[in-house]
């Protein structure tokens, strides 16, 4: 049940759709001068060695953020994000989704993070041990979230990224966020999935557009399946509640071209309101 290591993917095409968007979220967030607060419901190991045996393995990275570090549409936020943890110049090492929020984050801002699996739980209290207003749980996010809130302060955004390993994990996504969402309906929520051949996004889609949650945008890119293909993922998706204003407009004009760069010329982008206000 725990045996999902993002060592293997860390860099993919999903890595740079959900941390890109992210990344405008929180320039967003940082406009204001009042604090926020980032919810990581499964947070991972924080920062990926690129050349480490899983990465080298899958090679993910080589036809991720490698593929469009240098790409004028790229976000410079997240650009520079990702430079952080490179001193050198050279990009060897991607930051997870914490290491992201922190190269965010300023003084008054404060971090949540949450991690179940055993051997992440201590990369991830190794890796933040000198980030200031940071806090580790070792626990279940689904279970978690909730009771992390409301927040103080009472701006932010939640990511809730499962391994989606387990089928149930999207029903439970949904879940939680929709009680979440009844504790914090001002928060900013984002929730990335997977777009599989044999796909259960929908079904989870399905359960937040009958939720009654108003204003949930959703952003995704995807590529056809080859003609042998029967498994795997060609895509991947971010559901946003409460996005900051005109980033849809953002994410339309700057998708598409990163999405056939990232995944082909049969490649999409679709920037869409699941439900309006």
């Amino acid at each position: 049940m725990l045996s999902y290591r993002h060592a293997f993917h860390a860099g993919n095409h999903a890595d740079v759709l959900k941390h890109l968007t992210m990344s405008l979220v929180f320039e967003a967030l940082g406009k204001k001068d009042k604090p926020y607060c980032y919810i990581d419901t499964h947070s991972g190991g924080v920062y990926y060695d690129l050349n480490s045996d899983e990465a080298r393995k899958t090679g993910e990275a080589i036809e991720g953020i490698l593929q469009v570090y240098n790409h004028p549409l790229l976000p410079k936020s997240y650009r520079s994000a990702i430079a952080r943890c490179n001193d050198d110049g050279r990009l060897t090492r991607y930051p997870g989704s914490p290491a992201i929020a922190q190269s965010f984050q300023r003084e008054q801002d404060c971090l949540h993070l949450m991690e179940l699996h055993n051997t992440e739980i201590e990369l991830l209290k190794q890796r933040t041990g000198r980030w200031h207003h940071t806090s580790i749980h070792h626990r279940d996010g689904f279970e978690g979230l909730p009771a992390l809130l409301p927040p103080n302060p009472r701006r932010g955004l939640v990511l809730v990224d499962p391994s989606y390993e387990i089928k149930s994990d999207y029903s439970k996504t949904a879940q939680a966020v929709e009680k979440a969402y009844k504790r914090w309906s001002t928060g900013i929520f984002a929730v990335w999935y997977p777009i599989l051949i044999a796909d259960k996004s929908r079904f989870m889609l399905d359960q937040f557009e009958q939720s009654g949650i108003r204003k949930i945008l959703t952003i995704e890119m995807q590529r056809k399946a080859e003609p042998d293909e029967t498994f795997g993922m060609i895509g991947s998706g971010m559901l946003l509640i409460n996005p900051p204003y005109q980033l849809d407009q953002h994410l339309d004009t700057i998708l598409p071209e990163l999405a056939k760069a990232l995944l082909g010329d049969t490649a999409v982008a679709t920037v869409r309101w699941l439900v309006g206000e």
